[in-house]
């Protein structure tokens, strides 16, 4: 169980708490999400996401489990990273 104070995105350090803050403001996708909190902009997630992934896939999960998401986004911050 993931609990708000767990960073998603590790290149801008945002929470997943600041994540559904910016969901329960009128965030319905990945831009709204980057624009609203800065996350997943990045582009080093390989060096610093321990799982060394980028974060969207985490970012959308959150939109899908708050059943919230419309159109959900677009490219990764790490294409050809």
């Amino acid at each position: 169980m993931s609990g708000p104070d767990d960073i998603i995105c590790y290149c801008g350090k945002v929470t997943r708490g600041a994540i559904l803050n910016a969901i329960s403001s009128g965030a319905r996708t990945l831009e709204d999400i980057q624009r609203m909190t800065g996350a997943g902009v990045g582009s080093r997630c390989r060096e610093l996401n321990p799982r060394g992934v980028c974060c969207h896939a985490d970012i959308l999960g959150i939109l899908d489990e708050t059943a919230e998401s419309g159109a959900r986004g677009s490219d990764c911050c790490c294409r050809g990273s």
